[in-house]
């Protein structure tokens, strides 16, 4: 056995195969020579040993040679494109086995030599992002070449309204490794209103060249990937529908101030000024010889100044007073009296008010004040009659009136009485020491004729 004319010559190294060279997608061959010295007839089983022997094949892989022949067999090396298959060196050996003597077998090696070759796979997610002022990516990157490399990404944008950061800058994968990259996108500057606004960008991914390399000790061109495009999509601070919102606030806020305010205003001062527009005088209507109104006054002849026993509205009572003596009020002018009353804590207190001799008192209108906010029962009677019972803390200012006039005779008193259980607290903030309520009561003071 010998080896091939390549590897047999002068100064050749100790070699039995040639060395051989190859890129990983690429196909190399060799070849062998197989020289039969005995002196009998043999046949040689050919079988690639060694890291190489996956993507190797010896043709033919078996030979038959006489005594004195021999025969050139090739080595064909098909290394498969992957980063499984490293850049450098790798053994190759074949062992040759003769069938009638086995124990003369024979390993030829050599070395081959795996060229380099480079390829990046990158795929960006999502490739489209919205958001007001930046947006964040995800770049996975591998390495699909067989050398380690640097990877260096460069994005693309027509103008210079996005800010590109990735994080890790430029990673270094080994052959087959896979990498994540943070990839953060902003905007120089917000969109308040209107439409979303679209920048479009790419993003190339290619091997960051170190200084001491040179474009000469690169073995093979790497493989570009076409450029991943991407968007990102700035949406407004402010939707449309706000900006519809806030014009329709706008509009009601000017139909308010100019439409509805002023026909609010004008209602109020006209209630406010029918309130304290004075009331005619009941006893200016009155007849001579008749009864005040609404005292049911009897106009038949013997019958003047009986009453005819109506209740009063509000009075709670039996009906209207009569005069004092049986007579009727002559005449009358309005006429209003006050009565201050202050109560002691757990105390009852009454505060009067009496109708002075021949005179009749008609009260039309009756006005309590609780200012301090006093917690306690109050209690309203016109001489004998109990008008109304109330709770101090359900009201601070609290009236009452009557179209026919309430009649109480001389010498009958409006009278005021309060249970005070606790005083209020009035403007001043501090709490009051006793309870303080304030009655007015108005009407018709008539005189009485007998």
């Amino acid at each position: 056995m010998t080896p091939s004319a390549a590897s047999s010559g002068p100064g050749a190294p100790g070699l039995d195969i040639p060395a051989v060279t190859v890129t990983p997608g690429d196909i190399a061959t060799t070849t062998l020579t197989v020289r039969n010295d005995s002196d009998i007839v043999e046949a040689y089983d050919l079988k690639v040993v060694g890291d190489c022997a996956a993507w190797t094949t010896v043709e033919p892989a078996r030979v038959s040679l006489y005594p004195g022949t021999s025969e050139t067999v090739t080595l064909r090396l098909e290394p498969p494109r992957s980063p499984e298959i490293r850049a450098g060196e790798m053994p190759l050996g074949v062992r040759v086995l003769p069938n009638e003597h086995p124990d003369a077998v024979r390993v030829l090696e050599t070395t081959v030599h795996v060229g380099e070759f480079h390829e990046l796979r990158t795929e960006l997610s999502p490739r489209r992002r919205r958001g007001w002022l930046r947006g964040r990516y995800l770049l996975a990157v591998r390495n699909q070449g067989n050398t380690p490399v640097r990877v260096r990404f460069t994005p693309g944008q027509a103008g210079e309204e996005l800010a590109f950061a990735f994080d890790p800058a430029q990673p270094k994968l080994e052959p087959g490794e896979s990498a994540e990259v943070r990839l953060r996108v902003r905007t120089a500057k917000p969109v308040w209103f209107g439409n979303p606004v679209v920048w479009p960008f790419t993003m190339d991914t290619t091997e960051a060249v170190e200084q001491e390399e040179t474009a000469e000790t690169r073995a093979g061109d790497p493989v570009v990937q076409p450029s991943l495009d991407a968007e990102f999509v700035q949406i407004p601070i402010f939707p449309k529908w706000l900006l519809i919102l806030l014009a329709a606030l706008l509009a009601l806020l000017l139909a308010w101030f100019t439409l509805v305010r002023p026909a609010v205003r004008s209602a109020a001062e006209e209630a406010a000024t029918e309130a304290v527009r004075p009331r005619p005088t009941p006893a200016g209507e009155q007849e001579a010889g008749g009864g005040a109104p609404g005292t049911g006054a009897d106009s038949r002849p013997g019958g003047g100044g009986q009453e005819s026993g109506a209740a009063a509205p509000g009075t709670g009572g039996d009906g209207s007073a009569s005069s004092a003596g049986g007579g009727t009020a002559a005449g009358g002018a309005q006429h209003s009296e006050t009565i201050d009353l202050k109560t002691g804590t757990g105390r009852t207190e009454a505060g009067t008010y009496k109708v002075p001799a021949d005179s009749v008192f008609g009260v039309t209108d009756i006005v309590v004040a609780n200012f301090q906010g006093d917690e306690g029962v109050l209690t309203i009677s016109f001489g004998d009659r109990k008008i109304t019972t109330i709770a101090l803390e359900t009201f601070r200012n609290q009236d009452y009136h009557w179209v026919t006039p309430i009649e109480i005779p001389e010498n009958d008193t409006v009278t005021i009485s309060v249970t005070c259980a606790k005083p209020g607290t009035p403007a001043t903030g501090r709490q009051a020491s006793e309870c303080h309520e304030v009655l007015n009561v108005s009407g018709v003071l008539g005189t009485t004729t007998r």
